[in-house]
């Protein structure tokens, strides 16, 4: 949804006794409703055929514009779903991104390195994710997260963090989840994960 929109609060599954995971679920609304501060691309171009992965190189002509992504989670469904199924239903109800698109040419004058710098060692990508132009791979683009209550005057700043932190870059999140032959269509959206940082208010 676009940013601004509402979003419901979910229901789901939550663990009876958080204590006991012996004591099963009950059914009720999200109380530990939470946010995750992300980037995500929007993918362009013509699709890749089914079975052929995108390589480094294609990449970034796949990339058709960036948003910045509130990836909404119910923390309290996800614990008592997360074994065996993982993330599921928790993440399912809302993602929100920016009404505006921003083409990865307008943000050329924010190439930087990533914090990992110039070259990535640890790990070191297998050769389908090692990109030559890595050193400049990455976009200098602050991001903070604001909360303000109903009865809050102001709004208080969770979080600051930045683009740059990110040790994967946006082609190769792009290759990667084409690695098994995904073919990727205009207008699919992949987002970052969450972004944190090396400072406590990241």
């Amino acid at each position: 949804v676009v940013s601004g929109s509402d979003v419901v609060r979910p229901s789901g599954q939550l663990q009876a006794d958080p204590k006991d995971p012996s004591k099963g679920s009950v059914y009720g609304p999200c109380r530990l409703l939470d946010y995750e501060l992300e980037m995500a691309f929007f993918v362009g171009g013509k699709a890749n055929p089914l079975g052929r992965p995108l390589t480094m190189e294609e990449a970034e002509d796949r990339i058709f514009g960036v948003v910045v992504m509130n990836d909404w989670s119910a923390r309290d469904i996800q614990a008592w779903e997360y074994v065996p199924l993982g993330p599921f239903t928790a993440k399912n109800f809302a993602t929100s991104i920016s009404p505006w698109i921003v083409m990865l040419d307008a943000l050329d004058g924010f190439r930087c390195e990533t914090s990992a710098g110039p070259v990535q060692a640890e790990p070191e990508p297998l050769p389908y994710l090692r990109d030559p132009n890595y050193a400049k791979s990455s976009y200098n683009v602050r991001l903070e997260v604001q909360v303000q209550g109903p009865a809050d005057p102001n709004p208080s700043t969770v979080s600051v963090s930045n683009l740059k932190y990110m040790y994967w870059n946006f082609k190769q999140q792009l290759v990667h989840h084409s690695v098994t032959g995904c073919n990727m269509q205009a207008g699919d959206l992949l987002g970052t994960g969450t972004i944190s940082g090396p400072t406590q208010d990241s």
